[in-house]
């Protein structure tokens, strides 16, 4: 009776240690992509920046235009990243597809510059932007879905043959 609650402990642990493997997954991303993206706007591949989605909407302060703007957007990025991934870990982790991934960003772009538009005055209207900020950040939200997504479904996928060793030897 004992083992089977140790045993049973056990998987809470490891579920537990997958969704925080998940999140952090997701704070990574967030840190990553919109680390590049920022690169991506100082060299003039787009003209939208992640500063200008995630802070300077809402906050008016000289700072912003500073280092320290970049660095809070970074860190912002990464926080809601780690809502994005939760999301992706409730409903997709399960599924151990890149493809998956890929319209996992394709989705969050949309959501973010059609849905979410409206909250962002700072961001022109998609309509009004030029080609070359439309192709980046779509690759940008690409690479990023698949960095996020790809990553949390092969962490299930590895935990779940952990979990069942016999069955993968037994193919």
């Amino acid at each position: 009776m004992s083992s089977g609650k140790q045993n049973h402990s056990n998987q809470n642990e490891d579920r537990l240690t997958l969704l925080a493997r998940s999140l952090l997954t997701g704070f990574i991303g967030g840190i990553l992509w919109s680390l590049i993206a920022s690169i991506f706007y100082y060299f003039n591949f787009m003209e939208v920046s992640p500063k200008s989605l995630l802070l300077t909407s809402w906050v008016n302060a000289s700072w912003t235009d500073s280092w320290l703007g970049n660095f809070f957007t970074i860190i912002i990025a990464g926080i809601v990243s780690v809502a994005i991934a939760f999301l992706y870990y409730i409903l997709l982790k399960k599924v151990y597809s890149l493809w998956v991934s890929i319209i996992f960003g394709i989705a969050v772009w949309a959501i973010v510059f059609f849905v979410l538009q409206p909250l962002f005055p700072n961001v022109p209207h998609l309509t009004e932007l030029s080609l070359n900020t439309w192709v980046t950040t779509i690759c940008v939200f690409i690479l990023y879905g698949t960095f996020v997504g790809y990553s949390i479904s092969y962490n299930y996928e590895d935990w779940q043959k952990a979990k069942h060793p016999q069955s993968e030897s037994s193919q």
